[in-house]
């Protein structure tokens, strides 16, 4: 075989190119910290709903705290995403995130408290996790999975701090005239895998109010997964408490308003007390929106950004 000469000007020239490409692609980075080189983007998780009021309710919150979060420069965008019934849906808004190059996504799971969606369904829609209940259930319900190459880091839950009795306790004082002769009624959505904890939520809501106003006494309710959708849970709570006060203040405990629980499920709930409208005091409200909810919401996720920017590991 014979060998190949190569002629020492066409050597140089070929050294020469290869060394000024590998400068060109050089990373524009090399030699500062790995937190310049993370994008960071932050995803409000809720629920879902078929209602278009429900969900203009979380997307008002979006609007709400993309600027404060954007502002030290280290969250670069926020997007919401709906579990369940529409679109976006967390599988969407990580494509999303993943495409646009982000290297870290803060996940807000904006529920009260723990639950299958927080503990099972999230986990196991973004790869963490593979629950089999909850992978059967996203089968049925067609909830695509995704796994991101993005790093993803999930919040505590709204139940961490004290925000949630603040705004009990404000909605209730709106509704109260004569404390003494009043009790209160709690009707939540619930989670029957998780009954006691959501029982113990609404208890610590309730003490938190019986403290601070002179109401003393109280009850609460179901009006979704636990009561299976049914009015029944409501009526009870309210004629509960009305054996031992003459009016019964009714406090919808649910993230927004949809119009199939506050204004069907409860609000019929109400209508088979007897004389309702002098015994019952109700406002088809929700926990939004509320602006202590929106600090909140900036205070966890600035935290989780710092610390993903960082590269400190939670705990």
């Amino acid at each position: 075989m014979r060998s190949l000469a190569v002629p020492t000007a066409v050597l140089s020239m070929l050294l020469s190119a290869l060394v000024l490409a590998a400068h060109r692609y050089e990373p524009e980075h090399q030699g500062e910290s790995p937190s310049t080189l993370k994008k960071i983007g932050v995803l409000l998780v809720n629920h879902g709903s078929r209602s278009s009021t429900w969900r203009q309710a979380l997307l008002d919150l979006e609007r709400e705290v993309t600027e404060p979060l954007r502002r030290g420069g280290i969250v670069k965008e926020v997007r919401t995403a709906f579990m369940e019934y529409t679109e976006p849906s967390i599988a969407t808004q990580l494509k999303a995130f993943d495409a646009s190059g982000y290297t870290d996504v803060i996940i807000v799971p904006l529920f009260l408290t723990v639950s299958t969606h927080s503990f099972d369904d999230i986990p196991t829609i973004i790869g963490a996790k593979e629950d089999a209940h909850s992978l059967e259930a996203l089968k049925l319900e067609k909830i695509e999975r995704y796994t991101p190459r993005a790093r993803v880091r999930i919040t505590p839950l709204l139940d961490f701090t004290s925000v949630l009795q603040e705004n009990v306790l404000n909605r209730v004082k709106k509704l109260s005239r004569r404390p003494s002769e009043e009790g209160l009624v709690l009707i939540a959505y619930g989670d029957q895998t998780y009954s006691q904890e959501w029982s113990d939520l609404l208890k610590k809501v309730a003490d938190f109010v019986k403290h601070n106003t002179g109401i003393t006494d109280y009850s609460y309710g179901w009006c979704g997964h636990v009561a299976r959708y049914s009015p029944d849970a409501t009526t009870a709570a309210i004629r509960e408490v009305l054996t031992t006060k003459t009016t019964a203040i009714v406090i919808p405990v649910l993230v927004a308003r949809d119009e199939m629980f506050q204004v069907q499920i409860i609000a019929d709930g109400i209508n088979k007390i007897p004389d309702a409208k002098s015994k019952v005091r109700y406002r088809p409200d929700a926990i939004l929106p509320d602006a202590h909810i929106e600090r909140w919401v900036i205070q966890i996720a600035s935290t989780y950004a710092d610390k993903a920017h960082h590269g400190i590991a939670m705990d």
